[in-house]
């Protein structure tokens, strides 16, 4: 399809448009990150320094970081293995399985967060890792599973044919062949579910009440509840929360661009 000069522009209009929409809170964020305070001139980097200091980031974060890497351990391999189950083996009753998962996906957090307190209280759970990773690991797989399943179903068919009848084994089909084509999919859930978890803030408040297993936007909120008047520093924080989100985003982002198209190509 040839694409006339005028459209061309046009495009590139909307684009720059959308993009300085995008980026304008962000670039507003920064600024105000290193704005001065009443007594100060000039730029203050320091604001992040102050910021990570009387907001004890350095705990809070590192607990974000246990608590997002314990459930990307639970829920990938869980929801690679319900995927490929439900999207590449035909058994009775898949239909039904898959309908369970979905319910993972449609019921919110906040409808089971209560009677789960108490399930976990009863179980001595509370106020310890398992109590803030476990709930959002479930929600994960359930997710994974209708990720990953989608892939399978349109992964090629003719390949996972061959390899059966060269002998492999069911294992082998899908950890050997179908895992290494389908990295950008798994890749884009990685950093689905790792950004979800990172921001998650009901379920740490909840399950922890004691406060020992406080994540970084928990973190954030108390901040901003004790500098209610320093915007600077709340911007500093608030930019300290969000860089490992970024980092890895920006590591990862050719993968995660891969996978989107990819499932756009198939649908």
């Amino acid at each position: 399809m040839i694409v006339s000069r005028a459209e061309r522009a046009m495009n590139y209009a909307v684009l720059i448009v959308a993009a300085l929409a995008a980026l304008a809170p962000i670039v507003l964020i920064l600024v105000t990150s290193l704005q001065p305070g009443s007594s100060q001139s000039g730029l203050q980097p320091s604001n992040y320094a102050q910021a990570w200091v009387e907001g004890e980031f350095s705990q809070y974060l590192g607990t974000s970081v246990l608590v997002s890497s314990t459930v990307l351990a639970i829920a990938l391999p869980c929801a690679v293995l319900a995927g490929y189950a439900l999207g590449a083996i035909v058994f009775r009753g898949s239909t039904l399985v898959f309908g369970l998962f979905l319910l993972g996906i449609m019921v919110p957090a906040e409808a089971i967060v209560v009677p789960l307190f108490y399930d976990l209280r009863t179980l001595g759970l509370t106020n310890t890792l398992w109590a803030v990773a476990l709930p959002q690991a479930a929600q994960s797989i359930a997710f994974g599973a209708y990720w990953m399943r989608t892939y399978f179903r349109t992964a090629p068919r003719s390949l996972i044919e061959a390899a059966t009848l060269d002998g492999a084994s069911e294992r082998r089909v899908l950890w050997s062949i179908l895992v290494p084509i389908g990295r950008p999919a798994i890749v884009t859930m990685t950093v689905l579910v790792f950004l979800w978890t990172w921001n998650e803030f009901l379920i740490p408040l909840v399950m922890s009440p004691n406060g020992d297993f406080r994540t970084a936007p928990l973190a954030l909120a108390l901040f901003q509840g004790q500098h209610v008047q320093a915007t600077s520093l709340l911007a500093a924080a608030a930019v300290l929360v969000a860089l490992p989100v970024v980092i890895v985003y920006l590591v990862l982002q050719r993968h995660v661009i891969a996978g989107m198209l990819e499932g756009s190509v198939r649908e």
